[in-house]
């Protein structure tokens, strides 16, 4: 299972191809034998942060790493950057536009699921130039 590698361009706003990365990714995933609990983990966690790519950022990019011991998913994004990660990071914050809100998202819970998901999580932000989220999950 060692060193394999993809990646997953996402575009901002692009709303009818949401959830395409994160399924191809579980997919890889079931293929390659990973336990079903770290892959339900893993879609999870995939398909929040490929939304937040989504509603928030200018688009980015969705990489997939698997090792012998870990899934990591890095999520890089262009955009406007996080200026308060504490904030995002409550349950129910959200800064979604009303065109998201309409279609069913942006309910605040995206950064918590991930966090929650994931074995080890990790987030840096910088305004202006954009977001990298990095969770691990053990196998």
């Amino acid at each position: 299972m060692s060193g394999i590698r993809e990646v997953f361009p996402v575009e901002a706003g692009g709303f009818t191809t949401a959830g395409e990365a994160s399924a191809t990714i579980k997919q890889i995933l079931k293929k390659l034998g990973v336990d079903a609990g770290v892959v339900r983990r893993v879609a999870v966690a995939s398909y929040e942060v490929e939304l937040n790519l989504i509603i928030h950022s200018l688009g980015g990019e969705l990489l997939l790493h698997v090792d012998d011991h870990r899934v990591r998913i890095t999520s890089q994004d262009r955009g406007p950057g996080i200026p308060d990660i504490d904030l995002a990071m409550r349950e129910g914050y959200s800064t979604a536009s009303e065109d998201a809100r309409s279609l069913g998202f942006g309910a605040g819970m995206g950064l918590p699921n991930m966090k929650r998901n994931a074995d080890q999580f990790a987030i840096t932000s910088d305004p202006g130039v954009g977001t990298c989220i990095q969770m691990d999950f053990n196998i």
